[in-house]
């Protein structure tokens, strides 16, 4: 059996390991996950736990959790764990040795040899410390690329003819940008620049101090000053930032994260992705000014361009998208998941040192943009129909996007809907393929609040809803065959090609319209799941019991037992997180 080379992306936030078999890249799922979190622990009989049960009790022991380790690589510098002074390598190693042992589980072999990928902007001294992981980890680092070279390898690296590609790499801890060369599958890096601390994780702490500031000047409470609080209030800003890549708004609550002065104090508040945008803007201007470098650095200009490539989760804030776009004019391409295309392009690296062939990675994307229109400006001048994109060409499928928009008159009683598909400013000259009105809205001022929905699915259909914020009055309409003007073939092939990347047995997710007390069941069950690690055998029963109770009445469609199922689920929540 020859030797197997495995491709690793160690993340600041997550981690993945991959490889290429008969000819197709694949990340290696852990207990049905391709993400491992970047989190390492010591629980309470001294036991190691590397990445979801480690990220679980970040929430309750953080004394005894690490995370952005990748963030200290190169420092001279011990980090504390349980009492126990680490250096980062250390820490490193721990997730690498956990990766590796998912691979040789899967592949039911040792493996020694890896190819590591690090940030581009990485110095000598995080590059050593990073080859000094895998060794402590037990294995040889054959290859260090950089994460802009393995995305570029995943997005092209059987590329024939020539084309210039941008990589925009904003990870959970650090960002950079890259101009590469892509030409007879040789990846030529022309430019590079970046920043070490600019990631995620800033992001999430601007949602922190808000919701700090929050608690400061509504319950006099300094959160600061307790670790257990702080670490939940953490993991609250991290979600509200993910829901706010698909939501206009993002609830934020936890209950009873302490109690003060005989009084126990709750977490609930509202967070709107413009004033998200707001906290983070010149974090993203930033990343452009480091654009505007590499671009200068390749001597190119954005006409020289032929694609960008989005890496890392943290580009799925939208404002990203928007700003690449008013600079270069054209959609950058996140169809290769951006938390997994580095890895798979670690191993195709991996794969070519090897000597394996190595085919294309292929998804499936809508080839088109998706969206409404509204009043507002184009080319300086008031107009009626503003085209606002919410999904937009290149997107993987499936997809469902929500966007806010607001009454434009005093006791404004009806909105009209109407969906286009195209890519014009002024909606009239794209596709008109869909249209509904909500009636019966509040008699209130200018400005209530209306979200619209578009969620597309792999057949084809885009289920379209609006939605009254306030009272939740909600009309839908279904759009069949919304994708099937696909230039290169219909939906078996495109089903076909999503098949062979995600391999028969994956189940694709189709992403419905649900009432709200289903979107909330489900919410409880993802909260009650992430428990799991860190709860007692018994209770595990009963919640799974009670999660198996919610899904056949979500089934059945039988509202009373699912209420009835999901108050006794957060019932055990509240106990277990009090």
């Amino acid at each position: 059996m020859n030797e197997i080379i495995i491709g690793i992306d160690l993340g600041t936030t997550n981690s993945e390991v991959a490889i290429v078999e008969n000819g197709q890249v694949l990340v290696i799922a852990d207990n049905n996950k391709k993400i491992l979190p970047s989190f390492v622990g010591i629980d309470d009989q001294g036991d190691i736990l590397v990445g979801e049960s480690a990220r679980n009790q970040y929430l309750v022991y953080p004394e005894r959790t690490v995370k952005s380790i990748k963030r200290l690589m190169g420092q001279d510098i011990q980090v504390d764990l349980a009492g126990h002074a680490y250096a980062p390598q250390e820490i490193s190693a721990i997730i690498l040795k956990r990766l590796k042992a998912i691979a040789e589980q899967y592949l039911d072999q040792p493996i020694t040899k890896a190819v590591i990928t690090v940030p581009a902007y990485f110095s000598d001294a995080q590059r050593q410390a990073t080859r000094e992981a895998g060794e402590i980890a037990g294995m040889e680092v054959v290859r260090m690329i950089n994460e802009p070279t393995a995305a570029a390898l995943a997005y092209g690296g059987n590329q024939i003819e020539q084309k210039r590609m941008l990589v925009y790499d904003l990870g959970g801890g650090t960002f950079d940008v890259s101009v590469v060369n892509i030409e007879s599958g040789v990846v030529e890096v022309l430019s590079s620049h970046g920043d070490n601390h600019l990631g995620g994780d800033d992001f999430d702490q601007q949602i922190i101090e808000y919701i700090l500031d929050h608690l400061l000047e509504t319950q006099g409470v300094d959160m600061r000053q307790h670790s257990k609080a702080l670490a939940r209030i953490t993991r609250a800003a991290e979600h509200a930032k993910f829901v706010l890549s698909d939501e206009p708004y993002a609830k934020i609550e936890e209950e009873y994260l302490l109690e003060h002065e005989g009084a126990a104090i709750h977490l609930s508040l509202e967070l709107s992705r413009i004033d998200y945008e707001e906290m983070i803007a010149d974090y993203i201007n930033a990343t452009i000014d480091a654009v505007h470098i590499a671009m200068k650095g390749a001597k190119l200009t954005p006409a020289d361009i032929d694609e960008i490539v989005l890496v890392g989760g943290s580009t799925r804030t939208p404002c990203i998208r928007e700003r690449l776009y008013n600079e270069f004019g054209f959609e950058p391409h996140s169809e290769v998941d951006p938390d997994l295309c580095v890895a798979m392009g670690a191993a195709i690296q991996s794969a070519m040192i090897g000597g394996q062939e190595v085919n294309a990675v292929l998804v499936d994307v809508t080839p088109y943009t998706y969206g409404t229109s509204a009043i507002g400006y184009l080319n300086d001048d008031y107009y009626p129909f503003t085209y606002i994109p919410i999904i937009h060409k290149n997107t993987a499928l499936p997809n469902r996007k929500t966007e806010a928009f607001a009454t434009h008159h005093d006791g404004q009683e009806v909105v009209d809907v109407t969906i286009y598909q195209g890519e014009d400013p002024d909606a009239l000259n794209n596709i008109k393929i869909g249209e509904f009105l909500i009636e019966g809205l509040q008699d209130v001022e200018a400005g209530n609040v209306i979200t619209v929905t578009l969620a597309l699915d792999l057949n084809g259909m885009l289920h379209v809803s609006a939605q009254e914020k306030a009272t939740g009055l909600e009309k839908s309409i279904t759009i069949k065959n919304a994708i099937s003007r696909f230039e290169h073939g219909a939906l078996d092939t495109a089903r076909h090609r999503i098949n062979k990347l995600f391999g028969q047995n994956e189940t694709i997710r189709v992403v419905k319209n649900e009432a709200p007390e289903i979107v909330e069941a489900r919410k409880l069950i993802a909260k009650a799941e992430a428990l799991f690690d860190i709860t007692s055998n018994e209770d595990k029963e009963d919640m799974i019991d009670l999660i198996e109770d919610i899904n056949s009445a979500i089934e059945a469609g039988l509202d009373d037992r699912l209420q009835e199922a999901a108050a006794k689920l957060a019932d055990i929540i509240y106990y277990l997180e009090s």
